[in-house]
């Protein structure tokens, strides 16, 4: 997917976890790992809002467009890595 999603990045800025994130803008923390993953087909503007108010933040420091060159060879490191982490337990 084009969209890039960078909540990881402003998760580990503001020394917050992801739990902690979930509860401050109330969803599951299931649910902002979806989003955080970039799994995510949608994103509300109530809770892209509620993500700028608690990480101090505009929405293009959480979201960015990607060219699809660049997002599949992410997405081909990030199952690579994934695979890894599967082998390995």
């Amino acid at each position: 997917m084009p969209i890039a999603v960078d909540i990881d990045v402003m998760l580990a800025r503001r020394k917050m976890s992801v739990g902690e994130l979930a509860d401050r803008i109330g969803i599951t923390p299931a649910n902002l790992a979806v989003l955080k993953n970039g799994r995510a087909k949608a994103v509300r503007f109530a809770t892209l809002a509620a993500l700028c108010e608690v990480l101090a933040c505009q929405p293009g420091d959480l979201l960015r467009w990607e060219a699809e060159a660049e997002a599949e060879a992410e997405g081909d490191a990030e199952a690579d890595a994934e695979a890894a982490d599967t082998a390995v337990e």
